[in-house]
């Protein structure tokens, strides 16, 4: 994953075009995914860092219905997440 893209708004990795979100011209945004950026303007414009830890954490949690999770529990997520988010360009 060394040269993954990340959001810099969630930290998702972007591997592939279509989790690219969209530039207000529609062309491809190079920082942000479709789920935060879907239009050329955050998806939750007034989302506070807390609440963006909130709603990505449960994707992070590896389980039968996700198992490419990267963490075993909710609260090891959202210990990532804190440590991650705040060095990415939104949050800065």
């Amino acid at each position: 994953m060394e040269n993954t893209i990340f959001c810099q708004s969630c930290g998702m990795p972007m591997t592939t075009e279509d989790v690219f979100g969209k530039n207000a011209d529609g062309s491809k945004s190079d920082d942000y995914c479709c789920y935060c950026f879907p239009a050329g303007a955050f998806n939750n414009p007034n989302e506070t860092l807390e609440e963006m830890i909130e709603s990505c954490a449960p994707f992070m949690v590896k389980n039968d219905e996700n198992p490419e999770g990267i963490c075993p529990d909710i609260d090891s997520a959202r210990t990532l997440l804190r440590e991650h988010l705040p060095t990415l360009k939104r949050w800065k």
